[in-house]
């Protein structure tokens, strides 16, 4: 037997998995020790202070921590905002209706519900920070129904326990053993940006396939969507962050427009090899050469922004000296074809070269000057977050109908378990299986509490013994959190414990009011359980997703109507943010997936040229005669993805030939303005006509082309 042979079997780890099984572990332990620090530390400051409920300041850390020190103060500063606000609120509410608890709880219920419909229509901590709107205005009011004199003292309170909370979470989490976030972030950036550079890189010698321009359209989404959810949470942790995040924001819009480009390069190319046009895509291939050449350095800078940004810089150059020269060995009836290609090949250089300068400055921490200031814009789900509000009306109004006509004395916390978790699972896409899991959690987290509560806490004496009691049952809940295979029990399991445990100082040991309590808090999340059933979540629903790929359509309405300020950017993040909404929740492979990434491509294709055809007609001089044909067909398209069909792609595709026509007709007069007009034009009625696309089913037999001389 040979050396090699003989080593390999001593070279090969005996248990392959134990390396990253500790590694995992040792993560969630650290996570498992910093939160319970941080929840006896609250606990501790709480009783010292004489707050009222240790536990909700206890209930605080467990909801807030996070293994990232930019999740903690993201979650922090938003439950801050949502604390204040939701006891802002009680105490008006109260103050308005202090007599007449049907008028209180009608618009307690109202504005809970309200909140459970903000929270859908934001993203990250922004829509918990709705939820804690709505739950803390119960929170502060409910206990002090009977007796409306204490609320403001309730509200301070609360306030107080929730901001003791906060404060201790984040700095347990950014001074014990922190994972910063931004780490991820730089890391996830320089991962985005090496895969775009590298598969820009890798396709400059012709055409792609469809269905891999379709996962790459996938990623650059993914991307897009990951970096700005990211920034929108590390701004809390990092000055540094902060002061870059107008710069972090132009960059993510610069990376959204340079994809958009660059698929529509690659459409195009691939519609003139199928339609018989192979020395037109050659020559475009030809011209796309010098974008692939400086984009390949030497192999150490190949995804080194500071190298790659001059050297394209070097190559809009020299494009259109190369353009000239292809153009003029092409037949004179092919020319637009080329010019439309050439007109685009160029914008993605330069955006390209933008996207490359803004990535090397933010690496080398040049942050002098300022930028253009850009927002990240949303697709939201009106009528969705309508169904949510009035899922949680009815949930909270049936319990305060049945609180009032029965004289549950325990009704109150009924009320606010349904209150919590209606605007928790309101956004889920599967509320009951979360609901399910959460009620387990909660059930095993008070039968842990039982046991803690009447069986080791009477013994002790002191807050080492009550640490020692309660410390074995309490690492449960925060080590669940870290598993996936049932999310919801761990956070269930730890709501469910601290919250019956009541922690005070003195303890008040009452087997009644605990059971009674603990029936209640069961019975207010059942409910909610219950109104999921009547009132079904829409998210991720397929009702949902029709509807999601209408406003998806209606982009390319907006980009034909909207305000052009602002426009372009507003155009790529919201297309990009209601695509990843719907492919989250479609099967991948199935006919509705292939349906909507060929809807997703056309819009960006379509909506795009309709966008820089607006900005022709608004900076150059268009002939009039040109500016109301490229009106008209502008407004077909809009009328086309408003309402696709037959008879409306015929309109489309006629208007865009007429626009073509008239361009034509006034172009040698006027070619500096007509130019880049029929060259966006032509992109139309190339993307119009592809029989590859969403078009597809609406095409029909049409005439000879109008060619430019």
């Amino acid at each position: 037997m040979s050396a090699v042979t003989q080593a390999s079997p001593a070279s090969a780890p005996r248990w392959p998995w134990l390396a990253p099984f500790v590694a995992e572990e040792r993560v969630a332990w650290i996570f498992v020790a910093k939160t319970v620090l941080a929840m006896y530390v609250t606990c501790w400051l709480a009783m010292l202070f004489q707050l009222e409920q240790p536990a909700t300041a206890m209930i605080t850390v467990s909801i807030v921590m996070h293994p990232q020190s930019g999740m903690v103060l993201a979650k922090s500063f938003y439950r801050a905002l949502g604390t204040l606000a939701g006891s802002l609120f009680g105490l008006t509410l109260m103050s308005l209706f202090p007599q007449q608890r049907e008028l209180f709880l009608l618009s307690l219920s109202l504005w809970v519900a309200l909140c459970a419909g903000g929270a859908t229509l934001y993203r990250n901590f922004a829509a918990y920070g709705f939820v804690l709107a709505g739950y803390t205005a119960a929170i502060v009011t409910l206990p002090a129904v009977s007796n409306p004199l204490a609320v403001f003292d309730s509200a301070v309170m609360r306030v107080s326990e929730v901001l003791l909370g906060i404060i201790v979470s984040g700095v347990i989490s950014d001074v014990v053993l922190p994972e910063r976030l931004r780490l991820l972030l730089r890391r996830s950036a320089r991962e985005h940006f090496a895969h775009f550079i590298d598969f820009a890189r890798g396709s400059t010698g012709g055409s792609i396939p469809r269905r891999e321009m379709e996962q790459a359209h996938m990623r650059f989404v993914r991307a897009a969507v990951q970096l700005e959810d990211l920034r929108a949470s590390v701004i809390f942790e990092d000055p540094e962050a902060r002061a870059r995040s107008s710069r972090m924001r132009l960059l993510n819009q610069r990376y959204m427009a340079a994809s958009t480009s660059f698929q529509s390069v690659h459409h195009l190319i691939n519609r003139l090899q199928r339609g018989g046009h192979d020395n037109v895509a050659a020559a475009l291939i030809a011209l796309y050469a010098p974008i692939g050449e400086a984009l390949s350095p030497e192999p150490a800078l190949q995804q080194d922004p500071a190298a790659l940004a001059p050297r394209l810089q070097a190559c809009e150059e020299v494009l259109p000296s190369l353009a000239a020269n292809l153009r003029a060995n092409l037949p004179q009836n092919t020319w637009l074809e080329f010019d439309t290609g050439a007109n685009l090949l160029r914008r993605f250089a330069s955006e390209m070269r933008d996207f490359t300068s803004l990535e090397g400055s933010l690496r080398a921490g040049n942050l002098s000057g300022s930028v253009e200031t850009v927002h990240f814009r949303r697709g939201n789900d009106y009528l969705g977050a309508g169904v949510s509000v009035l899922r949680t009306f009815l949930t909270m109004a049936a319990l305060s109908v049945f609180w009032l006509m029965s004289g549950w004395p325990f009704g109150s916390s009924a009320m606010l378990l349904a209150t919590i978790f209606s605007g928790l699972f309101g956004a889920s896409a599967h509320p009951m299986t979360g609901i399910v899991n959460t009620l387990i959690g909660y059930a095993s987290g008070m039968l842990a509490g039982y046991v803690v509560t009447f069986w080791l806490l009477p013994g002790g004496d002191g807050f080492v013994m009550l640490i020692i009691a309660t410390l074995p049952f309490l690492l449960i809940g925060p080590y669940l959190t870290t598993r996936n295979t049932l999310p919801g029990v761990g956070a269930g399991y730890t709501l469910g414990y601290v919250y019956i445990l009541a922690l005070k100082n003195p303890m008040v040991y009452d087997p009644t009011h605990f059971l009674n309590d603990a029936i209640a808090q069961v019975v207010g999340l059942g409910l909610t359980a219950v109104a999921f059933v009547f009132v079904p979540a829409v998210t991720g629903s397929g009702w949902q997703r029709r509807r999601q790929l209408v406003q998806l359509r209606r982009q390319v309405v907006q980009a034909a109507t909207a305000p052009l300020e602002g426009l372009l950017y507003r155009f790529e993040s919201v297309n990009r943010d209601i695509f990843q909404q719907v492919v989250a929740y479609t099967r991948p492979d199935s006919d509705e997936s292939r349906s909507l990434l060929a809807w997703a491509l056309s819009v960006h294709e379509c909506g795009r040229a309709v966008i820089e055809l607006r900005q022709d007609m608004a900076h150059t001089n268009l002939p009039a005669a040109v500016g109301l044909a490229v009106g008209d067909a502008v407004q077909a398209i809009a009328r086309l993805y408003q309402q696709p069909g037959a008879e409306a792609w015929q309109r489309a595709d006629a208007a865009v030939d007429r626009a073509i026509a008239s361009t034509t007709q006034h172009l040698e007069q006027a070619r500096g303005s007509c130019q880049s007009t029929l060259a966006h034009l032509h992109l139309l009625r190339s993307a119009l006509r592809d029989d590859e696309s969403a078009m597809a089913p609406y095409i029909q037999p049409i005439a000879e082309p109008i060619h430019a001389s």
